[in-house]
């Protein structure tokens, strides 16, 4: 079986995608082809190099478009030869095209049990809430956000005296097995969703 060429789009630091990148071995269905991201300070972009994985760096630049700024990214999948797309922390809003384009092809991971807590400031939201439970989510992009097919979750409970911040370290413990075993499987064409613990 062939396999998949795998794109990582990141912002910062870039913890799932080097989760993700260090999953995919020889005998993985998806190979890396190129880590991209959208600001040249991303402390992803030398976690990517580390680990051997091609870097490119498309920036928004003054006055650029969306749909500009779009039209480059897709030029750097394009010259990579993606044909899936791993959303890692990758902080803009795609646009409806821009998704379409990728649909079916496309993955993100959000710090919620979705349906709840779309967004951001997930974790704040979640204790506000009094949730018993909080986790993270792996799904399909589409165009509405945090809204695409759910292919798999984990759950971490929610402590007595947890902050945002400790139960977010917590979270993103999950997520980074998560979003391999999401991934090994949907790059196999195995939609069928993941649960952890």
């Amino acid at each position: 079986m062939s396999r998949r060429r795998l794109a990582v789009l990141i912002s910062g630091t870039g913890s799932n995608m080097a989760a993700l990148l260090r999953s995919t071995g020889p005998e993985h269905p998806a190979q890396p082809v190129l880590v991209l991201s959208d600001r040249a300070d991303a402390g992803g972009i030398a976690r990517a190099r580390a680990l051997g994985v091609p870097v490119a760096v498309v920036e928004r630049r003054p006055g650029e478009s969306r749909a500009g700024h779009e039209a480059r990214l897709q030029a750097a999948l394009d010259a990579a030869g993606a044909d899936l797309v791993c959303l890692a922390g990758f902080m803009r809003v795609l646009s409806p095209g821009f998704v379409a384009r990728w649909q079916g092809r496309m993955l993100n991971i959000h710090p919620s049990l979705l349906p709840r807590h779309p967004g951001l400031d997930t974790h704040a939201r979640a204790l506000a809430a009094g949730d018993r439970e909080a986790g993270c989510t792996v799904h399909e992009v589409t165009a509405a956000l945090d809204a695409g097919p759910i292919l798999g979750q984990a759950v971490v409970p929610v402590r007595a005296g947890d902050t945002a911040d400790t139960l977010a370290a917590r979270v993103l413990e999950m997520e980074h097995r998560l979003y391999p075993a999401v991934l090994r499987r949907f790059a196999q064409g195995d939609r069928t969703p993941v649960r952890l613990p």
